[in-house]
């Protein structure tokens, strides 16, 4: 009852069933004319044939062979892809599904040939604002043999201007579109295939993070294993805290901008007051937590004329670099900054002078308003939004033994360079289920994990050993030691536990050109610390403390 209440309240009429489609969940067969059964192509473009969705239009299913590229001529431009390259023989499907009389989403699920086809089931998540399919990540998991499904979150494109005036779409983008992929999705990959998925998965960052803690919060039994890198929890908070750099900074004309030429200078005075805090100088902050940067020194004055901060600027860093407070200073907000991400991300996303895109949510789905100024955010404004809470997007749920006693396995990763959300945000996630659950680390390990990547930046990318397989792009290895995808299949279907994830770093950051190093990275609360000698690259010389 519970999923058909589920289902109704998304308006979805899911009926693919044996009493309406006779062989709706057995294989396709072949025609009474024919002598041999049906190829992977046949059973593809037939696959519409055989479901029933009402409230769906315009379902398509086409066969796509493998080392071809695959062009999306009308993608929206903001989401950025265009096209993608297919590594294998996919059958690719495709349809629209209308959430409420005013709201809808679209979705593609892509299956993998059912001789490659592992048997696993997993849903993808989105990014920013949330109205882009990740194709990449999709075909990342069909490449492996998933069964792998992604939809648009309710709209089309960065912008959230469709949360104007329409709170059915603010509840597509909070939870519904989400759930409604994965819902469909799941019984489609059973007509396919003639029989349910074995295990179900997710893979996520981002805002793609916190659409999966908002499963596991509110949904415990959809996912057997999930890959949660730097989430978006706090959600509300989180946009407080991103759309105030502007207030802090003010236009690029004002007196408290902070140049975009210096963030490199503000770099190195962080390294040279931070970077040996893990027991080496090699350019990688293993715990900017535990560093108090101080950019006094980078003052204007006598004799130092250049490549320098006013008074007006260096307080802006120190606004940067604090914890966003309440207006009476008396409740946190938000963390801060963390110190080490001035190269990864950080001021090209919110020292630029002009609003972050999440000043969008404020704008249409907050307030309303399409005339709303970014500049004018007040502290009075956060406490709107985190009252408003709308269809609970904030994710904070403490309490998540529904999923631990579903048997659930949570690997949560979060980049310690990350310029976009601050990665001391998700250990404060992980201590709030703790103290929620009044579980000590040891009793949480049972299924959650928290690894903190050092060096790595929003998602991926940055000088540290970021390559750790939870992208296509980031993958190094299909070693469970050193993929966190596979490392939560194996934790899920074998009972093995990861320990630490071994990540790669190339040359320039160019797989090309070889690895410069690997780190292991550690568990939360967990910290690397150097006890071996050079300059950090002997993986062997590290260790969790």
């Amino acid at each position: 009852m519970t999923l058909l209440r589920t289902i109704l309240s998304c308006n979805l009429a899911l009926l693919v069933s044996a009493s309406s489609v006779p062989d709706a969940h057995l294989p396709l067969s072949p025609s009474s004319s024919s002598s041999s059964p049906p190829s992977f192509e046949e059973q593809c473009e037939s696959l519409p044939q055989k479901l029933i969705i009402p409230s769906a239009n315009a379902t398509s299913s086409t066969f796509v062979t493998a080392n071809t590229t695959i062009h999306f001529p009308h993608a929206d431009p903001t989401c950025g892809r265009s096209s993608q390259h297919i590594s294998t023989d996919l059958c690719r499907v495709g349809l629209q599904v209308a959430t409420s009389p005013r709201s809808g989403i679209k979705l593609e699920i892509w299956l993998p040939s059912p001789d490659t086809w592992t048997g696993r089931f997993l849903s993808t998540g989105n990014g920013g604002m949330g109205g882009c399919i990740q194709y990449e990540d999709i075909e990342y998991a069909v490449s492996l043999g998933f069964a792998a499904v992604g939809t648009n979150n309710g709209h089309d494109g960065m912008s959230g201007e469709s949360f104007l005036n329409n709170a059915d779409a603010i509840e597509d983008f909070a939870y519904r579109a989400l759930r409604s992929g994965v819902v469909l999705g799941k019984e489609i990959t059973r007509t396919f295939y003639g029989r349910a998925h074995n295990k179900s998965y997710y893979l996520g960052c981002s805002t793609g993070g916190r659409q999966e803690f908002k499963e596991v919060q509110d949904f415990p039994g959809d996912f057997d294993g999930v890959v949660v890198g730097a989430p978006a929890v706090a959600f509300n908070n989180l946009t407080s805290w991103s759309c105030r750099f502007l207030t802090m900074t003010g236009s690029a004309e004002a007196e408290t901008f902070v140049p975009m030429d210096m963030w490199g200078v503000i770099h190195r005075d962080v390294l040279d007051q931070c970077d040996g805090l893990d027991g080496v100088k090699d350019g990688i902050l293993e715990s900017p937590d535990l560093c108090n940067y101080n950019p006094d020194g980078l003052l204007c004055r006598a004799g130092k004329t250049s490549e320098c901060l006013t008074a007006p600027q260096i307080q802006t860093l120190r606004k940067a670099y604090s914890p966003l407070l309440s207006v009476d200073n008396s409740t946190l907000v938000y963390p801060e900054l963390q110190p080490g991400a001035e190269l990864t991300g950080a001021p090209q996303t919110y020292f630029t002078g002009e609003p972050f895109g999440a000043a969008d949510w404020f704008r249409y789905a907050i307030f309303n308003d399409s005339t709303w100024d970014p500049f004018s955010l007040r502290p009075e404004d956060y406490v709107t939004s985190s009252t408003l809470n709308l269809f609970n997007i904030e994710t904070w749920e403490g309490d998540l033994s529904a999923f631990r006693e579903s048997g659930g396995k949570i690997l949560h990763y979060h980049g310690l360079a990350d310029g976009t959300i601050s990665s001391a945000n998700s250990p404060r996630y992980y201590e709030h289920v703790s103290q929620t659950m009044r579980l000590s680390p040891t009793e949480l390990d049972e299924f959650y994990r928290l690894f903190r990547i050092s060096g790595m930046a929003h998602c991926g990318g940055g000088p540290g050993a970021a390559s750790i397989g939870n992208s296509k792009r980031n993958l190094a290895s299909l070693d469970p030691d050193e993929n966190v995808l596979m490392a939560v299949v194996r934790w899920v279907e074998e009972g093995i536990a990861p320990d630490t994830i071994r990540g790669t770093a190339y040359v320039n950051g160019t797989q090309s050109a070889g690895v410069d190093f690997r780190r292991r990275h550690c568990r939360w609360p967990y910290r690397n610390a150097y006890k071996g000698v050079g300059n950090g690259k002997d993986e062997d010389g590290w260790e969790c403390v």
